[in-house]
């Protein structure tokens, strides 16, 4: 695609060009199909397993009860009839929880194999060649490659994403009299807010004056970058810590990480990211950025399963001098025993040696288990032809093709053409009966008739501040749609996206594993679900 277009006509041109090559309109089921076959081929879908439409326990994740009920019943859900529907589901969740690809089961069985068999003498003296006591030795290449790291040293496979991230903050938030402040994104996800939260106040301080809150401008939903960079401008002197997200987790942004880094940089700011939404997503190059450390959980993009191993990153120049941390002059550093020199950690020394890397911030032998289910999902990404770059152009095609089926859905409306007070962007942080109706302004009411709901599209339209995500905004807003077009969704048109309270519905369209059908459909069926629903 052309670089100067616009991201409208970019993908515009994309489109009717291959719809017009094939004479079939673009949200023909003959031309997805044509894409997913001829134009635009790509993906490893046959390496993962899809739930089926025949598996109702997948419409049950409203209802604690039902959910009791499903998992009693788990057993018999592949005792199906010949009438039920076997069928695999249209999945947009993996920005949520990746798929689990055909390969994970096998490894973890091994795994329990060879601990029933050889008990602790897998550590030393596995048959497959995963010694436990170095596996992870198997997985950093490969995550140092995804986050752009310049070795594996700078990678580390350890923890949970909070947890390291309280980690990281112990070593990287010293605040002092007059720098003291963490600048990050009044929405980001919960977790990081309770952790920026209790780590001011495990120093003593007000997070009323400590936490430097951004917030998208009224009736936007993303921040604009030349506010975050003119924020730094002026409370550098004051910020002992920026940390962002590398993707914004409600809208889909991507943030200008190198140009948050370098700024943040000149005014002696350190510079972290939460990675949990791009690792596996978009291109990272964080060595080249000159990121100082950044956090990532691996059970979405990277498909390692729920509740997975995460990762870290500490920049080379944080380790190349080891007086930089731990030491009496250094930053303080939490150590723990899988931190320790791996030539000497089982010879038990008193004293802690730690790893020249970002090895040094990990505490405990990992879970086997979760790290073979993550290195079978990192072989896929290791040997799929043209690597990251490759994935993420397949990426922003499957995005653009989502983005132009929603857009030719009578319920769909331009954000652009909505009233500011219609789409005031401090709602998406409340839930439920936080949110107060408001009376639709007649803008909106001039778009569609009053009777009808609509949706519209929060994720940025340029290709290059996106990942792979849309996020729809139900409106009007307050009137329980989301619930009601999820779950129709989910049982009756067998389509898996994910539901944000009060009204955004997230759909996420993998580049591993999704096709551009899977978008078509998904389109088709919210249509449907939407003809159905009276206001």
């Amino acid at each position: 695609m052309s670089s100067t277009t616009t991201p409208t006509s970019q993908r515009t041109i994309w489109a009717r060009r291959l719809s017009a090559s094939a004479c079939l309109s673009l949200t023909d089921p003959k031309f997805s199909n044509y894409l997913d076959n001829i134009a635009c081929p790509g993906g490893i879908r046959y390496e993962f397993r899809f739930p089926s439409r025949s598996n109702k326990s997948i419409g049950s994740i409203n209802s604690s009860s039902e959910r009791t009920e499903a998992s009693t019943e788990s057993d018999d859900l592949d005792l199906r009839t010949e009438s039920e529907d076997s069928s695999p589901c249209v999945y947009l969740c993996g920005n949520s929880l990746g798929l689990q690809n055909k390969k994970t089961a096998e490894l973890i069985l091994e795994e329990l194999n060879v601990w029933a068999e050889r008990a602790v003498n897998g550590h030393f003296d596995h048959p497959y060649g995963r010694n436990w006591k170095d596996i992870c030795d198997l997985v950093n290449p490969t995550l140092a490659y995804l986050v752009g790291a310049s070795s594996p040293d700078e990678v580390a496979c350890t923890g949970s994403l909070t947890t390291n991230l309280h980690l990281m903050m112990t070593t990287f938030y010293r605040p002092t009299k007059q720098r003291y402040k963490i600048l990050f994104e009044k929405k980001c996800f919960p977790s990081d807010m309770y952790a920026f939260t209790s780590q001011a106040e495990l120093h003593g301080l007000d997070p009323k004056d400590a936490l430097l809150m951004m917030s998208p401008r009224p009736g936007e939903y993303t921040l604009r970058t030349e506010d975050i960079l003119s924020t730094i401008h002026r409370e550098g002197e004051s910020i002992a810590l920026i940390i962002f997200p590398g993707v914004q987790f409600y809208t889909g942004q991507v943030f200008p990480m190198k140009q948050i880094t370098t700024v943040g940089h000149q005014y002696g700011c350190v510079v972290g990211f939460d990675l949990a939404h791009a690792v596996g997503n978009i291109v990272l190059e964080l060595n080249s950025w000159k990121v100082d450390f950044a956090c990532w959980c691996s059970y979405k993009y990277l498909n390692a399963g729920p509740g997975a191993i995460a990762g870290i990153f500490l920049h080379e120049d944080w380790f190349n001098d080891p007086t930089k941390i731990g030491g009496p002059n250094g930053r303080p550093r939490l150590a723990g025993w899988f931190g320790h020199n791996a030539d000497t950690r089982f010879k038990m020394p008193e004293e802690f040696e730690p790893i020249q890397g970002a090895g040094q911030f990990v505490h405990s032998n990992p879970d086997i288990f979760s790290v073979v289910s993550l290195l079978s999902s990192l072989q896929l990404f290791a040997s799929y032809p043209g690597g990251m770059v490759s994935l993420r152009s397949r990426s922003e095609e499957l995005t653009s093709y989502l983005e132009i089926c929603l857009n030719s859905s009578k319920f769909y409306i331009d954000l652009n053409s909505i009233s500011k007070d219609e789409v005031e962007s401090d709602d998406y942080s409340k839930t439920g009966d936080q949110v107060k109706e408001k009376v639709e302004s007649q803008e909106v009411v001039q778009n569609i008739e009053k009777s009808k709901l609509m949706f519209t599209i929060i994720t940025p339209t340029t290709i290059s501040e996106r990942g792979s995500q849309l996020s729809l905004l139900f409106l009007p807003k307050g009137k329980q749609i989301l619930k009601r077009v999820f779950n129709d969704l989910v049982e009756i048109h067998g389509v898996i996206g994910d539901e944000r309270e009060p009204d955004v519905l997230r759909l996420s369209p993998v580049a591993l594993y999704n096709s551009f059908e899977d978008c078509r459909k998904a389109c088709e069926a919210l249509d449907s679900v939407l003809s159905s629903i009276t206001l």
